[in-house]
């Protein structure tokens, strides 16, 4: 009977030792991983419009298709010679945001006015080249404070009649 005393007690202690290690193994298994949140703060992108796009005096006698263009440097292109006077120039905005992140430069919202519409517009940031910009929009990468030019096709409908018909289009650039 002491044997099995013996034995007893000998079989308690394994028993307590392995109940003693279980929460260590399991503590090993949990096996944590730190992880890092990220943030980079930004300056709000500020447009400021220092230059109106500005196709001049156009002859009323602008036909459906016929088309004035301005690129982003301010080159007029008249096929059909239809600028009669006035100033002609691309449309200059002063873009401000953190340095060194991704945009995109969007243009859309556009109304034309009576006799035209306003389309294939085509933008240059900061010096650079000339691109699309309307539709999806494209990415640059900004800097502090830059230039955007932009440029736009004007297209006859065949209904222009003297007089003023402003249009308008609005100009988006947001962080990536």
């Amino acid at each position: 009977m002491n044997n099995r005393i013996q034995n007893n007690k000998a079989f308690e202690m394994v028993i307590a030792t392995i109940a003693a290690l279980a929460p260590v193994s399991m503590a090993v298994a949990a096996n944590p991983e730190p992880v890092v949140a990220e943030v980079t703060f930004v300056d709000p992108v500020t447009i400021t419009e220092t230059n109106a796009l500005q196709f001049g005096l156009l002859d009323a006698g602008l036909e459906s298709g016929e088309a004035v263009v301005i690129a982003p440097d301010g080159t007029v292109t008249d096929a059909d010679n239809r600028v009669v006077g006035g100033s002609q120039a691309a449309a200059e905005l002063t873009v401000t945001a953190s340095a060194a992140q991704a945009i995109t430069i969007l243009i859309d919202t556009v109304a034309s006015g009576s006799g035209y519409t306003l389309g294939t517009f085509v933008c240059s940031y900061d010096g650079g080249a000339d691109t699309a910009c309307d539709g999806a929009g494209y990415s640059q990468t900004s800097v502090a404070s830059a230039f955007l030019n932009v440029g736009a096709t004007l297209t006859g409908d065949g209904t222009a009649a003297a007089g003023d018909a402003d249009g308008s289009f609005n100009v988006t650039v947001s962080y990536q």
